[in-house]
């Protein structure tokens, strides 16, 4: 499928590709050495027949390396240790207290209650 990949910040096409499983918001894109963090999917679709077929899809990124303690959780990645009742399971920002981190140094490290 052709995907397409519009910088986030100016909207400008960085570059197409085919891909057969587009990646989701909230994950990494890894592409000529160059990393990409995924911040929206938009489809785009054209009637053919009387009926509406996905044709392509425009993939919203910013230019960005995945963290070394990023990790996949659950819905998608997040940064930092998911089981910590503080993170903000995101692949944004990595917890309310201590948001530049690293997790395994925090002192107000408290389990994530279910």
């Amino acid at each position: 499928m052709l995907v397409e990949l519009r910088d986030a910040a100016s909207g400008i096409l960085v570059n197409r590709i085919q891909l057969d499983d587009p990646p989701h918001p909230g994950s990494w894109l890894e592409l000529d050495g160059s990393s990409y963090l995924i911040m929206q999917r938009q489809h785009r679709y054209s009637l053919k027949g009387g009926t509406y077929q996905l044709s392509s899809i425009a993939l919203v990124v910013k230019p960005q390396s995945r963290p070394l303690d990023a990790k996949a959780w659950r819905h998608g990645w997040v940064i930092g240790n998911p089981t910590c009742r503080f993170n903000a399971l995101s692949p944004l920002l990595r917890c309310v207290v201590w948001p530049d981190g690293p997790c395994e140094q925090c002192s107000h490290f408290e389990a994530r209650l279910k």
